[in-house]
């Protein structure tokens, strides 16, 4: 019989479903408390763990060119539960890992289910009672009101807070295939795709200018009082907010018309275009990528049926917006994850100040492994900051509190990216940076060697560090 007592995890999103399974996987007995569907939030469905709420893109599967091409890699060679449900339920999305979110969310829930370690409690935690000397706090952006006023009170500083936007979902059988067309940006070939997994929507300047217009002008959500100061993350900002921004912004963000050609107009390229990704296995809803919005759901209905293809669009899933909290990480949390103010607890996901799907599961996976460690008395050694789980790490616990000429600095979410990894070693750097023949690598090229390096030496390094090869004092 397992004598240890077990770690606590609150919240059963992607985070807190890999901190749960790694701990499993350790032989420490888990406690995984959800509060859906006793409480339900703004914006989740369904009673499932792991729901995707907003996008089901895991973004570029690229391991050799894309940072979080690298992370999908890693996680999946540290035996990543989201990971290996993501690759079991992939749609096609070009070079993108996108999934099928019921399928995935359905596939993370049973392997929790059968898992005899992990006990599934249906209820909201308010306050983490001081006899669970163990508790990884993995809410994400919709933290219960409850165990905000908690946080706050141990931190003594307010959480910081920004917009996220949700994007439509239309039915496929609703989309005019005689003005759009299948096509991946480039003819690109993804996980599960062909190259052809996008539908395009093409648009005239003429088009272009009218939408824009009907953007900027429509009706938007109102905020509340307290939500008037919160920033938008740049990297999920609604679509009206995009066309705010200048006219061209659009054209040259989520509705370039780069890499594709229509093959119902071969004479002419399109102005710009919209592109819908699948969104689920059976192909009969699809999402309107990068669309993330504010605009209110008649207005929605009526602007987005102006794009070419979609006049007579049927809508599965409206746009919306929730308020996102995350933790003043660097400030408050040390190299593990835990709270300096009260060590049993750990943070783990997007409340940690990582943005996305797969970052805020990779730090659930660290999570999980850290107090495992704990529990067992063994040393507690991070991945080295080479690898893209140790760089984001980095970034949460060691990141932006610094001087800069306009002041202190202030920490913001995170996506995983190269800028966050060290430096190639000048030695190695300059080998990367040349030709077979001795001359020097230009421009892309260059920068697509060095991203290549950035991958192999993560990977090596990751690699020492699971076998433990590699020393506390990591490089």
């Amino acid at each position: 019989m397992n004598r240890l007592r077990p770690v606590h995890v609150i919240g059963g999103g992607l985070a807190g479903c890999e901190a749960a399974w790694q701990l499993a996987q350790r032989n420490v007995p888990v406690v995984l408390h959800e509060m859906r569907p006793a409480r339900s939030t703004a914006v989740h469905k369904t009673a499932r763990l792991a729901e995707l709420v907003c996008s089901n893109s895991f973004r570029s599967d690229d391991a050799e060119g894309s940072a979080i091409g690298l992370l999908h890699a890693e996680m999946r060679r540290l035996d990543s539960l989201i990971m290996r449900a993501a690759d079991a339920n992939k749609l096609p999305a070009g070079s993108a890992l996108a999934v099928d979110r019921d399928g995935f969310a359905e596939a993370v829930t049973a392997a929790l289910d059968a898992e005899s370690l992990v006990e599934i409690s249906r209820e909201e935690v308010a306050v983490p009672p001081h006899d669970w000397d163990s508790v990884i706090i993995a809410t994400g952006p919709l933290t219960s009101p409850g165990l905000t006023d908690v946080i706050r009170g141990l931190t003594g500083e307010d959480a910081l807070a920004f917009f996220d936007a949700i994007a439509p979902i239309v039915y496929r059988d609703s989309i005019d295939m005689d003005i759009a067309w299948f096509q991946s940006r480039y003819d690109k070939v993804g996980p599960a795709g062909s190259g052809a997994d996008y539908i395009n929507c093409p648009f005239t300047k003429a088009d272009y200018e009218n939408f824009v217009d009907a953007l900027l002008a429509g009706e938007k959500t109102a905020f509340h009082g307290f939500e008037m100061p919160t920033p938008y993350f740049d990297g999920c900002l609604p679509i009206e907010v995009m066309a705010e921004r200048g006219r061209e912004t659009l054209r040259h963000g989520p509705m370039k018309p780069f890499g594709l050609a229509n093959p119902h107009c071969p004479e002419s390229r399109p102005y710009a275009v919209v592109q819908l990704r699948q969104d689920n296995r059976l192909g009969t809803l699809f999402n309107i990528v990068g669309f993330q919005t504010k605009l209110k759901h008649a207005e929605q209905a009526r602007i987005f049926r102006m794009i070419p293809g979609l006049a007579k669009a049927e809508f599965a899933r409206l746009g919306g917006l929730h308020r996102n909290t995350f933790l003043n990480s660097p400030k408050l949390l040390d190299g593990t994850l835990r709270l300096r103010a009260e060590p049993r607890l750990r943070f783990a996901g997007q409340i940690t100040g990582c943005e996305g799907y797969v970052e805020s599961a990779s730090i659930g996976l660290l999570a999980g492994r850290f107090a495992a460690a704990e529990r067992f008395g063994n040393d507690i050694i991070p991945p080295p900051p080479t690898t893209a789980h140790g760089a984001l790490l980095t970034h949460i616990t060691g990141g932006h509190i610094e001087t800069i000429d306009a002041g202190p600095r202030s920490f913001q979410p995170m996506n995983v990216n190269f800028g966050l990894f060290p430096p190639l070693a000048r030695t190695l750097a300059n080998h990367v940076d040349k030709n077979a023949d001795g001359s020097r690598l230009r421009g892309r090229t260059k920068t697509d060697a060095r991203k290549r390096a950035l991958c192999a030496r993560a990977l090596q390094d990751l690699e020492n560090w699971q076998f433990g090869r590699v020393p506390a004092a990591a490089e």
